[in-house]
């Protein structure tokens, strides 16, 4: 399959009260892959703002995910990818941000509930791994 790329909404179901999506994640994330900087920030904001989860929880999340992931600095390039997706994709920026991201990690996927499942964008599939 090559190269994975996760979005936050995946690894939040790390913490999921669903069974089902906790243990997919959980094996997806097993097999490694790639996440950015973007990724680990909006993983602590929801764990803090919206599942009013303790510091040290957020930080044993943020620490299993940098354990089984390599993690992608924010970069102008990034940006820029990301202007481009957003218009010619019409995607939200922090969507394209995502996307711009995973093509920068010469990732072959990107496992997401964000975007439409089988979009491709370049080279990048988008995966919804909690389909089917």
């Amino acid at each position: 399959m090559g190269r994975v790329f996760f979005d936050t909404n995946v690894l939040l179901y790390l913490l999921s009260a669903d069974e089902c999506k906790a243990d997919r994640a959980e094996a997806l994330l097993a097999e490694g892959g790639v996440v950015s900087v973007q990724v680990l920030d909006e993983a602590a904001s929801v764990c803090r703002c919206k599942l009013k989860r303790p510091w040290p929880e957020v930080r044993e999340l943020l620490d299993a995910v940098k354990a089984f992931c390599e993690v992608m600095p924010l970069a102008l390039d990034t940006h820029q990818g990301a202007l481009d997706l957003a218009e010619r994709y019409q995607l939200s920026l922090y969507d394209a941000l995502i996307c711009a991201a995973a093509q920068n990690a010469e990732a072959a996927v990107l496992y997401t509930e964000d975007l439409r499942d089988g979009l491709v964008l370049g080279g990048l599939k988008v995966c919804n791994p909690f389909v089917g």
